[in-house]
């Protein structure tokens, strides 16, 4: 039976939270090789994402004291988008089903059998799904919520309240490494793959150990590249927009023609002015908008590799 799983975890900085999700893990494994539902030799990948404290130094420790314990050390920090395909990649050729996990166990890892259960009824692709977000502040809740719609609006497919916890099985993931982009955004590209899907509920819990790795500014400009990398209805909206004002300008320079043979001319500096800051502004977000699909185009054509692996252990 084809049932080798392969845990992958991305790490950046988590020295903190190492030992508790080492040991919370090896639970798990304990517990799945017990009902006969893995295989004996699954394991868990750790991917040290250029951590700047002892993250590595643990995962060569934890190695060396646990035989399902596997380290991938990449040269650098490259994102954890990239260091969890370098995991996936890596592991996919000694496993038969990967999951994919952050470090900071806040996704349930009790459904991790019921998303074995489902690989076994046949699902290539089983997606880890947030009940609820109950625990997140007002502020998080409803721009996550305005995310997930505006993506739909953009034609996105994505899965709602679905971060990075999924399994997927071994040609999933060589499917999904054949989408070689720079620009990468890997929630949005799991859906595309076309494999039969499901998923598995749970409540998300709080880290108990170390500092989220996902402030605002990351987590903005995770959503900007997910909009940018799958559609190109914001060029089409400003396109839309530069349309409509023209078409009001015809009309203003008909207004102001008829104003003028007729004797009724008004001064209107400041609407005049307002008008060139608005169109002025306009123009400067248009060529911005252009500017970014421009600079996305740049970082594809030059095809450089997306991350180096500096140590593996095995």
């Amino acid at each position: 039976m084809n049932n080798k799983l392969a845990i992958v975890v991305p790490c950046y900085n988590e020295e903190e939270m190492l030992p508790i999700t080492t040991k919370e893990l090896g639970d798990v494994l304990a517990r799945l090789k017990g009902k006969g539902k893995i295989a004996e030799d699954s394991f868990v990948l750790y991917v040290d994402d250029g951590s700047k404290d002892k993250t590595w130094e643990l995962i060569e420790g934890f190695h060396a004291e646990h035989d399902y314990i596997r380290g991938l050390k990449l040269a650098g920090n490259v994102g954890h988008q990239f260091a969890l395909t370098a995991g996936l990649v890596t592991a996919c050729e000694d496993a038969d089903m990967l999951i994919s996990i952050d470090a900071d166990l806040q996704d349930d890892t009790l459904v991790m059998e019921e998303m074995i259960d489902k690989y076994a009824a046949g699902c290539d692709i089983v997606y880890g799904v947030r009940n609820d977000r109950k625990r997140d502040s007002l502020f998080k809740r409803t721009t996550a919520q305005m995310f997930y719609k505006l993506l739909a609006a953009m034609g996105v497919r994505t899965i709602y309240n679905h971060a990075d916890f999924r399994l997927m099985s071994r040609r999933a993931v060589e499917s999904f490494s054949q989408y070689k982009e720079t620009n990468l955004y890997i929630r949005g590209i799991v859906p595309m793959l076309g494999y039969q899907t499901d998923c598995v509920y749970y409540e998300r819990k709080e880290r108990v150990a170390g500092e989220s790795k996902y402030p605002l500014n990351k987590m903005l400009s995770l959503a900007w590249n997910g909009i940018t990398s799958f559609s190109v209805k914001p060029i089409n909206f400003v396109m839309t927009i530069g349309v409509i004002i023209v078409a009001f300008s015809i009309l203003a320079a008909i207004y102001a023609l008829i104003s003028y043979g007729t004797g009724h001319v008004v001064a209107g500096w400041t609407s005049l002015i307002l008008s060139i800051w608005f169109l002025g502004g306009l123009q400067l977000f248009a060529i911005g908008l252009v500017g970014q699909y421009i600079g996305k185009i740049y970082l594809e054509v030059k095809h450089r590799p997306r991350y180096q692996i500096e140590k593996k252990l095995d």
